[in-house]
């Protein structure tokens, strides 16, 4: 599940190196506890500017009919930070900034309470023993993966990239912000203890995330990203058939990711319910028409436009 969303750039932190070619996306391998999506920040740079000692640049001049430092010369047409100067990251904050004055909690609360109260902790450990023992060597890879960020899946379902899709690549950082922010809201609320701290002999192949197991993190922000997608491509009226294909990748794909928590011993199988049943709220939140979210449909009606044929 996301988090530290400034941590961009740090390769070589905490052991989680190998990730950093994603999509030109740079910084994958800072993330400290283990939050999901936090290295595709598409803003983080990966070049250097070497600069002079003793000429830099700011002290060139323009040989013009008067000459003078370049350093005078001045932008005029310039009056506010360009919104396409944005980064996905940070555009995701300013959507967070409007979306905590609505009344989503009641709705996710009375969900979430229903799923919790029919759970068997127990039984549900049972399931993840045997997941452990038959799915995990072959699931390991994606385990690994999806861990440190699983934008970039996405990104591959839809064969884009921040530079071909950059209003597709906020959405989805959109609903990645909101999608943790919900999930630890109510992880904060019920402090269910981790599978593994049960269970001891589930010992995870990656650490455990500094905070509660329910709901899901990883659930209700893969959930939330196929939902919010799916939204786009329905406005951008592509031929139905190719929608359905898509959406329906994009649905398993957040099905598959929460699938991924489990068989890691990191969630029980009622967090991955839960989580895509928050995900459900916090869409209908996100795209309500009584009380609409103003830049999340912005973001939505932008990313629209980069899918016309």
């Amino acid at each position: 599940m996301t988090g530290n969303t400034g941590n961009t750039g740090n390769t070589g932190n905490t052991g989680n190196t190998g990730n950093t070619g994603n999509t030109g996306n740079t910084g994958n391998t800072g993330n400290t506890g283990n939050t999901g999506n936090t290295g595709i920040a598409g803003d983080s740079g990966s070049w250097l500017v070497p600069n002079r000692a003793d000429l830099p640049f700011v002290g060139e001049i323009d040989p013009g009919p008067k000459p003078r430092p370049i350093a005078r010369l001045r932008r005029r047409g310039i009056a506010k930070f360009s919104r396409r100067s944005w980064a996905a990251r940070w555009n995701a904050w300013l959507v967070l900034d409007e979306f905590v004055d609505t009344r989503w909690k009641p709705a996710a609360t009375r969900a979430l309470d229903t799923i919790l109260a029919k759970s068997d902790a127990n039984a549900e450990i049972d399931e993840l023993v045997v997941a452990a023992l038959d799915e995990r060597p072959d699931a390991m890879g994606e385990i690994l993966s999806q861990d440190i960020e699983f934008i970039s899946d996405y990104m591959g379902v839809l064969s884009i990239s921040p530079g071909s899709h950059p209003n597709t690549f906020k959405v989805l950082h959109i609903a990645s912000l909101i999608g943790s922010y919900g999930a630890l809201h109510f992880k904060g609320r019920y402090d269910r203890p981790r599978p593994s701290q049960l269970c001891p002999a589930l010992l995870p192949p990656v650490p455990m995330p500094g905070h509660a197991s329910y709901p899901s993190g990883h659930a209700t922000q893969a959930h939330l990203m196929a939902r919010s997608i799916e939204r786009v491509l329905r406005r951008a009226r592509i031929a139905g058939a190719d929608v359905d294909v898509v959406c329906t990748n994009l649905g398993r794909l957040a099905a598959r990711v929460a699938r991924n928590r489990e068989i890691a011993g990191l969630h029980y199988r009622s967090d991955s319910e839960a989580g895509k049943a928050l995900a459900a709220v916090l869409f209908a939140t996100l795209a309500s028409a009584r009380r609409p979210i103003r830049r999340f449909n912005e973001a939505i009606n932008a990313a629209k436009d980069e899918w016309k044929p």
